[in-house]
Formats: structure tokens, sequence, C-alpha cells
């Protein structure tokens, strides 16, 4: 048992500290139709080099992003990451640094979660960020949780317009007999959100862009919500178009949350990510993870510090607002570095390039026979109605080495209503040259 350092005689004490005789009594509520009755069917061992060529060639079995044209999107995007960002954070004082418990000795750490906070505050137009959750999913389920301990109420209005993974992380922590009212997918961006709110909603929730593109009403949506004592959730999955479009809290939204990926963190196949979360000062005792803040040392020079902590680590857990126990450090600290290489005007011109390149595009294929494009209003991603089932079509043109985008029916599986649609997502990564392969198979396929 090379990786369980316990010897038989270990085991038998700490069964008879326990008070149990056999290892399997720790088991027995379990019911025996749900146990193994044989070990797993696992190929035997390997040399370590066999596994590595194994892996490998698994690995060769995949298609990178960047291995030809590419519209993949709905809530991870490729975008480009500058050589710098990869090469600061595998320095190895950022790649071992842990929570920093002690701020004498973590000064480096705590001042980049500082740094993110600031930039995340002011993306999203909030008063005051935490140092990131795990993803934009996970925040979002915070968020939620956050205000209904805000308000004291438990009625959430979801718009249909959000991610469905994130409406599926939002169902696993706020059980739907607590009040979650889920909206009904809303392909066109026309539901009527103001009316499902009253007096026991804790808070509206909404994407924008929302899962089909649409830039949504946050104005509106937030003066609703407040007229009846509830909170404005805004969601971003896409957080590259915050460098265009007004900030969520310039509209009036109580609580942002964003996933963090398009700065910094390329797909790697899906994670590990970063999730943002920002809100007023107002509620920040309520807010979950920690907060990191700057202060004077007994020298009266600049330090920084954990300025609140309310999560289950550091009070006791029926107190704590969150059980996330950690930040994506190494995440968020690329998104830091990335966004500080933009600057402002930097991120503004690439939010502004992302969307005329989706214009470009999405113009072009609505001429082709067959396409029709849904929206209205979108940042860097679109929703197409195609004539035929769009998981079909895009089987056919990724034999022609074109990954055309998402089949609403993939995230949607049992909404017979969105099998025709396909969303599609444009960045800085994409050349002409790709726009004219998509246009020429679509059009092909189609016929």
């Amino acid at each position: 048992m090379r990786y369980l350092p316990h010897s038989e005689a270990d085991r038998q004490h700490m069964r008879a500290v326990i008070g149990i005789s056999r290892t399997d009594e720790l088991f027995g509520a379990v019911p025996d139709t749900l146990r193994l009755g044989d070990a797993v069917d696992l190929p035997g061992h390997k040399s370590e080099i066999e596994v590595d060529r194994y892996m490998r060639a698994l690995a060769a079995k995949n298609r990178t992003a960047g291995e030809g044209p590419f519209f993949v999107g709905a809530g991870a995007y490729r975008h480009h990451v500058p050589a710098t960002v990869d090469h600061l954070i595998q320095r190895s004082e950022f790649l071992t640094a842990y929570t920093p418990y002690q701020p004498e000795i973590s000064q480096g750490t705590l001042q980049t979660l500082f740094e993110f906070q600031t930039q995340v505050a002011h993306l999203t137009g909030m008063e005051v960020a935490n140092a990131s959750m795990y993803d934009g999913s996970t925040a979002l389920a915070e968020a939620a949780l956050m205000a209904q301990r805000l308000t004291r109420r438990d009625k959430l209005v979801v718009s249909g317009g959000v991610h469905p993974h994130y409406r599926d992380v939002l169902a696993t922590y706020v059980e739907p007999d607590d009040g979650l009212s889920l909206m009904p997918t809303d392909v066109a961006a026309g539901e009527d959100l103001i009316a499902g709110v009253d007096d026991q909603t804790a808070a509206i929730i909404v994407q924008t862009p929302d899962f089909f593109g649409h830039l949504r009403d946050v104005k509106s949506l937030a003066d609703a919500a407040h007229a009846q004592g509830a909170l404005l959730i805004v969601c971003v999955t896409e957080v590259i178009s915050l460098g265009l479009l007004e900030a969520p809290g310039a509209l009036g939204a109580d609580i942002v949350v964003a996933e963090g990926q398009s700065l910094g963190n390329p797909l790697t196949f899906g994670g590990p990510y970063v999730g943002l979360l920002a809100t007023r000062n107002a509620f920040v005792r309520q807010m979950p993870g920690r907060v990191c803040g700057e202060t004077l040392d007994a020298r009266g020079r600049r330090g920084f510090v954990l300025t609140l902590s309310t999560r289950e680590q550091h009070i006791r857990r029926e107190k704590a607002t969150s059980n996330i126990c950690t930040n994506s450090g190494l995440c968020a600290l690329a998104f830091t570095i990335h966004l500080s290489l933009l600057g402002e005007q930097g991120l503004f011109r690439l939010a502004k390039l992302n969307h005329k390149l989706a214009r470009n595009l999405s113009g072009r294929l609505a001429a082709i026979p067959g396409v029709e494009l849904l929206n209205k209003t979108f940042f860097n991603e679109f929703t197409l109605r195609l004539s035929r089932p769009a998981a079909a079509i895009v089987d056919a043109l990724a034999e022609h080495g074109v990954l055309a985008g998402v089949p609403a029916s993939r995230l949607l599986p049992n909404e017979s209503s969105v099998e025709n649609l396909l969303t599609v997502a444009v960045t800085e990564t994409s050349v002409e040259a790709d726009f004219d392969a998509y246009v020429s198979a679509l059009t092909e396929v189609l016929k």
C-alpha cells in the first residue's frame, strides 16, 4: 500500500479507539445495493514511461482552440493571453504562496489580492470586492444566499437567460422549495422579470450579456427590485464586455458576479477559473470569502492584511457567510497581471475589437440561406437559428475543420424549442480567414 502510511497495527489501534472491530462497520449505513461487490475493473499497473506514453496518446485525440477556426463560447472564451502573464505566475514565490494567515511574511500575496479586488470593484462599478471565488457559477450561488441573508426573504426570481450551468449550480445551493423561481428559458430576451417581483422577493438575478448574447436592461430591473425592497444580482460570464458596457453598479446593481477566465486564464479544457464577486459597502458583512485591506505598520509604512474573513475557517461555522475555504489565487493573479498590462484604454480597445469582429461575422452568417440572427443587441456572442438541428450542423462543420459554436440543445437537452439554435462567440483571436472558412463551410453544409 504505497500511498497509505498506516500499518495494520496502526489501523487496529484506531479501530479500537472508536469502538469497531472491522473497517467495514464505518459504512454500515450504506445499503448493500450501493456497495461494490468486487474490485473496480481497472487495467493492471504500468511503468511511468508506459503511463506517460498512454496519456500522451489520449491527449493527442484532443483539438486545442488554436488549431483552426474556433467560435466556441457559452461561458468560457478564447482570448489572447500575453506571454508575460505565464512568465510571472510561474515565479516560485507566486506558485508556492498559500493562504496569507501571517501578514508579516505574506505581503506579496496580500498585495496582489488587494490589487485584484481594486480592479474587480472598478470593473463592476461596485464599492468592494472579495479576494475571489471558485468560479462564476459558485459566485452566483453565493450571491443568492447573500441576498437571502440581507433581505431575510427567500424568493429568488432568476432570468431564463442565465447560463444553464449557473442555474443548475444555483438550484443545488438553494432548494427549489426555499423560494427559487426559475423563469422559462428566454431565447429572445423578452421575459417580464418585473412581474414576478413582490414583497417576498430577495433578489432578481439576471445575466448580461445573457446566455444567448442579448444585452439586458439592468437599470429598469434595479428600479423594479428596489421598489419592492429586493436586490438586483447581475451575472457576467464574459468579463471583457465590461470594457465596453456601462458597469452594472452604475446602473443600480447591488451584487455583481462574473467569471474572470477571459483575462489571463486560457481555456485549458475547462479550468481552473476564477469567480468575481463585488457589492456595496453596506453589504460587506454578508459578503462571502474574505477581503484584503491596506493599513500602516508600526513604523508608518504601507502594508496589507486580511481585513475581513467571514468564512468558516476563521469564525464559528454557524456564523460563517460561506464554506468556500480558499480563493483561486493563482488564477486571480493571472487576471490581475493581464488587466494591468492592458490598462483601462487597452481593455476598452480590446472590447471594442471583440464587438466589431462579432458584428462582421454575424452579418456574413445571417446572409446565408437557412440562417437567422436572433439578436438585436450583443457584445461578442450571438445566437443563430438554423434551418436544421444545430448539433448535427456543428458536427458537420467540425469535419470541415471549423468549431462553429455551442448548440443550445447541448446545455438545454430537454427543451425542443432550442434544437436549431447555435451560439457563436467571436474574440480578437479570430481572423478574416477564419470567417471565410466558417461562411464557406456553413453554406456548403446547409445546402
